[in-house]
């Protein structure tokens, strides 16, 4: 969008302002002026995979699970969803008078940072674990959200810039130590992308980056303003006053608030803003520093339509959870789960089965369905209740098993109290549903998310122990198995070698019984892929707290993965044969030779020997492609514009003119080198 037109409005707006109300408005609960006709307008309001924390809205699945399906147009067709949504509670809540904190269109979404290490509470809330990914589909979520109106329709923000992905429990104080090459070729790739495609908003990071706060950070604001960024810069929620009570970069609040303001930071989350006339008369900003800032806020107010009519003012509430919506929950939710092992169990004929137990304490969880910054839905679907509607003439046998993570149930029992009744059940089954995983109280945001007490991060990647001792005394039954493990990050349940299948489920959604029982009894084929690296533990990582990216991510790890970034089984097979480059593509002649319909993803992935290259090769290039049993077609995979581009230890870009190795597969098996 061309932000020029609404500029010169709030330049005009501005100036009719005193510098007390202009500096009212870079607070994220920005007071009414009355006399200038400017409404109330709280800047903080979540929308990672839904309209979240404002009642009810349809709730797809996790922001993981949408980078699981590779189909970034899926993924523009959920954020426009969740602007309709968004602008339809709007609506009605401006004609209620309700101005309150996540009831404004100023959503701060998409989360752009690299999943790094799995040990992140909050990596489900990111696109994985690769740069290229994580852009494309980044840039789709924003362009639904935002819309193609003359007005934004709502305005998505990227965050949290820049490297940062934990630990959770050192966010405010911590100094992430990255190198130039890191950053230009990992952590800063996809901001960039969102910012030259328009992104209203961008969202600092709580901690330091190479000795600099991340929200009043030199560096990080002459990039965007070289990126062409046009909109507004927020603080995360209370990170300005971190600046002097924990980076100790500042002394007091209100060098903090000049800091903020003189580097770049237009609207702070928190309360550092109230010192701005503090800072102002100690000669610390100007009048100048605080227009500027108001002026880009008003920007983007104008832009949503502030004193304006717009196309978006007539939707009405019932699109909020509309049956439409609520399908294509259903529809992501099917695309995004991964099928980790199959050894000929799955699907499962309802007709040769009486008896199934639904066993675990996830089954007929909804938080597992949720997954953080959610809303609230009205239609949700557990898995038990999915497997219940998709096979109503079985008997089902429920046993809870465990507690997702304490020893016992009941507070008065004996430890391990459900494990006996998980047995019974298990005996009495022709086959077993074991579901076992985390949900958003066991790994998330520090606050958010207890987990034992690390503020949100998992301390390894191990299930806790009294489900892992649940899937040992299921499987011991010796019955045959799948296990429905749902998390956010790549776990280890113990059930890779013995269960007869695995799938993996994410958070997905209001809709993800429904969903996960249609996988299972074969209404449905499976085809979503790993957005990040599954580790057999985290021995071999680096630290947490190291931001090199040497031994991470499948571009970098030197071990041997549990399963690999990209991977998912089917219900098919695919062959791929008669590749070749072409123009800005690759063209990849497919086969589905299995006798069922069924979609996969195309992956093409570069090798080049060089020292500036990853050791094992980049996504380069992918393409969800469907295909009926029997089926060949030839599809153009799009390649990345910077394919070619390798990054020095300087930081510099350049197009490696040498051989470059162009690598497809998909997944499953299928796989060929283009020509």
């Amino acid at each position: 969008m061309n932000l020029r037109k609404y500029r010169k409005m709030a330049k005009e707006l501005v100036a009719k302002m005193s510098v007390e109300e202009a500096a009212g408005q870079l607070s994220y609960d920005a007071a009414e002026i009355a006399r200038l006709g400017v409404p109330a307008w709280n800047w903080w309001n979540e929308a990672l995979h839904g309209v979240a924390r404002a009642g009810t809205a349809t709730v797809f699945p996790q922001a993981i699970a949408l980078a699981a399906t590779f189909d970034p147009a899926l993924t523009e067709k959920i954020s426009d969803v969740v602007s309709t949504e968004g602008r339809a509670k709007y609506n009605r809540f401006v004609k209620e008078g309700d101005h309150g904190i996540y009831k404004g269109l100023t959503y701060w979404a998409p989360n752009i940072n690299i999943f790094r290490d799995p040990r992140w509470g909050r990596g489900q809330e990111t696109y994985g674990e690769d740069p290229y990914l994580t852009a494309q589909t980044g840039v789709a979520y924003v362009k639904g959200l935002q819309g193609k109106g003359k007005h934004f329709k709502a305005v998505a923000c990227a965050k949290h810039f820049a490297v940062h992905s934990g630990p959770e429990a050192l966010r405010h104080e911590f100094d992430a130590k990255a190198t130039p090459k890191d950053m230009e070729e990992t952590y800063l790739y996809a901001f960039e992308k969102l910012v030259k495609a328009g992104v209203g908003g961008v969202m600092g990071a709580y901690n330091r980056l190479n000795g600099e706060p991340c929200s009043a950070h030199t560096f990080l604001q002459r990039k965007l303003r070289d990126w062409g960024f046009g909109g507004y810069f927020t603080s995360d929620c209370w990170a300005l006053a971190d600046f002097h009570q924990h980076h100790k970069v500042t002394s007091s609040e209100t060098e903090s608030a000049a800091l903020a303001l003189k580097n770049g930071c237009d609207i702070n989350c928190g309360c550092v803003y109230n010192s701005l006339l503090a800072a102002l008369a100690e000669g610390k900003v100007t009048d100048a520093d605080i227009r500027k800032s108001c002026v880009r806020a008003m920007t983007v107010r104008f832009a949503l339509g502030m004193g304006q009519k717009t196309q978006y003012d007539d939707i009405p509430y019932s699109e909020v959870e509309s049956p439409a919506h609520l399908r294509l929950a259903r529809i992501a939710a099917e695309k995004s789960a991964v099928l980790l092992k199959n050894n000929g169990l799955l699907p499962l004929d309802k007709k040769k089965i009486k008896t199934i137990a639904v066993i675990g304490p996830t089954a007929a969880s909804e938080q597992v369905l949720y997954g953080n910054y959610c809303g609230t839905g009205s239609a949700s679907v557990t898995i038990l209740e999915g497997v219940r509607r998709a096979c109503p003439s079985a008997r089902i046998v429920y046993a809870a098993g465990s507690h997702m993570f304490r020893d016992k149930m009941e507070s008065v029992a004996a430890k391990d109290d459900r494990l006996s009744e998980a047995a019974i059940a298990a005996e009495e089954a022709d086959v077993v549903l074991l579901c076992v995983g985390l949900d958003a109280t066991l790994e998330g945001e520090e606050g958010d998310a207890p987990n034992f007490g690390v503020a949100g991060d998992k301390l390894d990647l191990s299930l806790p122990p009294c489900q892992m001792r649940l899937v040992e005394k299921v499987l011991a039954v010796g019955k045959p198995t799948v296990v429905v493990q749902t998390s956010g990050s790549s776990i280890v349940t113990g059930a890779e070698e013995r269960a007869d299948a695995v799938l993996q489920a994410w958070y997905p959604g209001e809709q993800g019984g429904v969903a996960i029982a249609d996988i299972l009894f074969g209404k449905v084929n499976p085809s979503g892929k790993l957005p990040v690296t599954f580790y057999r533990s985290c021995d071999d990582l680096p630290a947490f707290t190291d931001y090199s990216m040497k031994n991470r991510t499948y571009a970098y790890y030197e071990g041997e993965p549990l399963y690999p970034f990209g991977f998912g089984l089917s219900y098919t097979s695919f062959a791929v044969t008669n590749t070749r480059r072409d123009g800005d593509g690759v063209l990849v002649s497919v086969k589905n030779t299995g006798a069922r319909d069924g979609e996969t993803v195309l992956q093409v992935y570069r090798k080049i020997a060089h020292p500036d290259a990853e050791r094992n090769g980049r996504l380069v290039g992918f393409l969800r492609v469907a295909l009926k049993a029997g089926e060949e077609n030839t599809f153009c995979v799009p390649l990345s514009p910077e394919y070619a581009r390798l990054v020095d230890e300087e930081g510099r870009s350049y197009l490696y003119e040498g051989e470059i190795r162009l690598m497809i597969r998909d997944g499953s098996g299928a796989s060929a080198e283009a020509e």
